[in-house]
């Protein structure tokens, strides 16, 4: 399995990048929080700061399983200006994994064109920046190689649903128990 990345800029939701985090290595996968500033400190939309695991500019982004895109503002438009990760997720979305949370489908995927044709939902009032997707009013939309969510209360949805596209649904579901998640059917990040 290869590693996952969340990228984190000034003013991510916090609880989108790191329930996202806990939950992929809980599950055994390897995952890497990468600062697309100059800085491994940094600060989401709430004041929490985060030290990153990585620079942008430090990795070398081979056959990447995830590129995991959190919400939250400015934290997404910060994401959506930063040009290489821009390069980096169209390249990603021809035969790699994309997922991304609140306001990032709309305000950093769409623009891509990542999102064209496909079932995607995002934030509330952001819809109207998805004009080429398949919207759907939805706490998370699972595809193959795309997942997206519509925000803070659906990321441990979102984060299970990464995990089950990966390692399968008995081990989304087992980390999902073990964190007194208990899903009442089958397809519990719907």
């Amino acid at each position: 399995m290869n590693t996952s990345y969340i990228f984190l800029a000034a003013g991510f939701e916090e609880i989108e990048a790191l329930t996202v985090l806990d939950v992929m290595r809980r599950a055994g996968m390897d995952v890497k929080t990468v600062s697309i500033t100059s800085e491994h400190n940094v600060t989401g939309a709430h004041g929490i700061p985060v030290k990153a695991d990585l620079l942008y500019h430090e990795v070398d982004f081979i056959t990447p399983e995830w590129l995991i895109i959190p919400g939250g503002m400015p934290g997404a438009e910060n994401l959506s200006k930063f040009g290489p990760l821009n390069t980096l997720l169209i390249n990603q979305a021809q035969s790699g994994k994309i997922a991304a949370i609140c306001a990032a489908p709309a305000v950093v995927l769409a623009p891509l064109g990542i999102l064209d044709g496909k079932e995607a939902t995002c934030y509330p009032g952001f819809e109207g920046r998805m004009t080429d997707a398949v919207r759907r009013d939805a706490p998370v939309i699972a595809l193959d190689r795309l997942i997206t969510a519509n925000g803070p209360s659906s990321a441990l949805r979102f984060a299970l649903a990464i995990v089950a596209n990966s390692m399968g649904e008995s081990v989304a579901q087992e980390v999902g128990s073990g964190m007194l998640f208990y899903p009442k059917n089958v397809n519990f990040y719907f």
